[in-house]
């Protein structure tokens, strides 16, 4: 088939890897904020596996051709848009340009984050040209967007036109030949059940953490709580995990989203909204452990930071806890030691060049020479088992704070370290 592709967003880039790869002929025109030129060095893409590489190679196969002005389009069969939400005018704008040179028989694909009911909007704007309209929620996560756009559990088809649903299987069809993935609903309903997936993760690592602070509250260990909650067939281990608050731009925007539908449709979410305060509370928590070790007093403090993305595998920092502990720490006159091995170039353009407060380290041990505290954040593999006798050597306080639970508690303390995790903790003396 003959696909257009429009949008600078991560669906974007890997819709026209994808189908490109299986045959289709694709034309890819970037957001006008972020052309190929600028899109191909970022890190985000340069990180994703596959992606980049797929993306040559298309190109030089002769599948994939990226475009920079309206002008230089073909006649496509389908118009994909990923685009942000920010971006809604640019779809209306494609969209009558590429009606313009249609004679009929276009079937839209609306795989952007736009609110509940834009697809919707968009067919009444094609109406008269396109076949069809469909609402293909975006599914995605970072660092594992191939993966999951070409082996693919589920696809969200928002669909009212039977011709539409047709050709959009065809266009998936060699993503789907293991099992059935579409699952068919109305447009709205599958614009709206994106949002509720998301919100309903997001109110399970919220009650989560309200457990974990309850745990530490009573001084039990919120593991074994966590382990009998998943047991149970009704509950189950996903997003059961306790830590120090989610970040990252589409769950977080997931959410803000589904608190707009909500306030748009007359309705008053206090679920949603606690959860959402919940979330940004755990972003604190590793601040007010730290608070209460040295009981207030942080002032010309050297606190040691892993990580900094808002999870592994990314390069981004939106709405990450870091920069809420950051803002903490430097508000109380503490000094940073920090380390990640991708997200150093976002966290600067974020905060800037300030040495006065924090230092950016080569290597994960670096960041703890001098430090009193180590604070692990981001999950990142290479701090999954560290040198514990050597990071004893550097912390002068001997101090573990784990943001993510990631450590055996009793081990750390049996190599001289106190551990304070989310609901966990441990001190050597009671080893």
């Amino acid at each position: 088939m003959r696909v257009l592709v429009h949008g600078s967003e991560l669906t974007a880039a890997t819709a026209a890897a994808a189908l490109s790869w299986v045959g289709h002929q694709v034309q890819w025109l970037p957001h006008a904020s972020a052309p190929w030129s600028q899109l191909q060095r970022t890190d985000w893409l340069k990180r994703e596996p596959y992606l980049l590489n797929q993306i040559e190679e298309s190109q030089r196969e002769g599948t994939l051709r990226l475009v920079e002005e309206d002008s230089e389009l073909d006649q496509p069969e389908v118009l994909w848009l990923s685009l942000s939400p920010a971006q809604r005018n640019a779809a209306d704008s494609l969209l009558k340009t590429v009606m313009s040179m249609h004679p009929g028989g276009l079937v839209l694909i609306n795989n952007s984050t736009f609110p509940v009911g834009e697809t919707e909007r968009l067919a009444t704007l094609a109406e008269g040209v396109a076949m069809g309209s469909v609402a293909l929620p975006d599914m995605l996560e970072e660092g594992r967007a191939w993966e999951i756009f070409t082996r693919p559990g589920r696809w969200l088809l928002g669909c009212d036109e039977d011709l539409a649903e047709k050709v959009t299987r065809e266009l998936l069809r060699a993503f789907n030949r293991r099992s059935e993935v579409f699952q068919r609903m109305p447009r709205r309903a599958a614009e709206l059940t994106k949002l509720a997936i998301n919100g309903m993760l997001a109110t399970r690592i919220s009650y989560m953490n309200e457990i974990a602070g309850l745990a530490d509250s009573l001084e039990v260990d919120v593991e074994h709580v966590r382990q009998g909650m998943g047991a149970d067939s009704r509950i189950g281990f996903e997003y059961l995990y306790p830590g120090c608050g989610f970040g990252g731009p589409n769950f977080s925007r997931d959410l803000m989203r589904l608190a707009d539908v909500q306030s748009a449709s007359g309705r008053h979410s206090a679920l949603l909204e606690q959860v959402l305060d919940i979330n940004e509370q755990k972003k604190e928590t590793l601040f007010r452990k730290l608070w209460a070790h040295f009981q207030g007093d942080l002032n010309g403090r050297t606190i040691a930071i892993w990580g900094a993305a808002f999870k592994p595998g990314t390069a981004r920092i939106d709405h990450a806890p870091v920069l809420t502990l950051l803002k903490a720490l430097w508000a109380q006159g503490a000094k940073v030691q920090l380390h990640d091995p991708a997200a150093i170039p976002a966290l600067l353009e974020e905060v800037g060049e300030r040495s006065d407060l924090v230092t950016f380290s080569r290597d994960p041990y670096q960041a703890c020479e001098g430090a009193d505290v180590l604070m692990l954040v981001t999950e990142w593999k290479l701090y999954w088992n560290p040198d514990w006798q050597r990071l004893a050597g550097h912390l002068k306080e001997k101090l573990v704070l784990d943001g993510r639970n990631i450590y055996d508690p009793r081990y750390v303390a049996s190599c001289g370290l106190q551990y304070r995790g989310i609901g966990r903790r441990a001190d050597p003396s009671i080893i």
